[in-house]
């Protein structure tokens, strides 16, 4: 019971955070307030004031205050490292995808996921452009809802031959460029998407493979991770081939990671030093 009240108030501030999105995301670029990180990553008011409109919902719930001590680790907030002190921790990225968002492509989510002892177990990923909502339980199942439609569980699909793979939009490097020519046989198509939204193809079936070189950190993959995983497949590290632990020191998924639907279609492992 509490976990269903824990996901329910995720689900509600993702909603609202999304309606804080679309809000910008109808404006002119100039009044979204864009500006860059230390990392050149870029920001705007609408990833800041989600993050806020997170935070308020989750830190004042009842059913927050049932779990007792939590951690929070959120892209817009400062790192409390308490957060490693306690069993639980809240993961959120207010706008994963801002570069699409920014361009004007629908193809940005919210994510919030609830971890204990480093493993994910609760999920919600909404796409507020097209209104698709995605959520996982630990032992509950993955299940999707295009909004105001009510839910449907999904899974991944059987296919071995014949693959759909996905690529990012603005991370397509030379490594994985490099990979999908080396398996090209193996695909039926490639399909280019933004953000937490090519995790969630892969849980609803309508694709199959994925693979991120370079570095990520835990608010990119937590939820959808948890996701895919209750469809039936595997977000797996690229030098270990096991699930990303979370609530680390270390916040950056520094090895990349790939996603499949089944284990037989491993394209093959992430050299651990061949990452950029």
């Amino acid at each position: 019971v509490l976990m269903e009240g824990i996901l329910r108030t995720f689900i509600d501030a993702a909603l609202d955070a999304g309606e804080i999105i679309m809000k910008y995301y109808s404006l002119p670029l100039s009044e979204r307030g864009l500006s860059y990180k230390e990392d050149q990553s870029p920001v705007t008011r609408a990833d800041q004031e989600a993050n806020q409109c997170i935070l308020d919902r989750i830190c004042g719930a009842s059913c927050m205050e049932q779990l007792g001590d939590y951690g929070v680790l959120a892209e817009e907030s400062r790192d409390d490292l308490s957060r490693l002190e306690k069993d639980w921790c809240v993961i959120i990225d207010p706008l994963d995808g801002t570069k699409e968002f920014i361009a004007g492509l629908p193809e940005f989510t919210v994510n919030i996921a609830l971890v204990y002892q480093g493993e994910p177990v609760l999920g919600v990923v909404y796409a507020p452009a097209t209104q698709e909502l995605f959520y996982a339980r630990r032992g509950g199942g993955a299940f999707k809802a295009i909004l105001p439609a009510p839910e449907t569980r999904i899974f991944v699909s059987p296919r071995k031959t014949d693959l759909i793979a996905m690529h990012s939009r603005y991370h397509l490097d030379d490594k994985t460029k490099a990979l999908l020519e080396r398996h090209r046989d193996r695909f039926a198509s490639v399909i280019t998407a933004g953000s937490s939204l090519k995790v969630c193809r892969i849980a609803e079936g309508k694709a199959d493979v994925y693979y991120r070189f370079g570095y990520t950190m835990e608010w990119d993959t937590c939820a959808e991770q948890l996701i895919v995983e209750e469809a039936g497949g595997f977000l797996l590290e690229g030098h270990t081939d096991r699930p990303i632990v979370y609530n680390r020191q270390d916040p950056c998924n520094r090895y990349g990671f790939y996603v499949v639907n089944c284990m037989e279609n491993c394209l093959e492992r992430l050299e651990i030093n061949g990452n950029s």
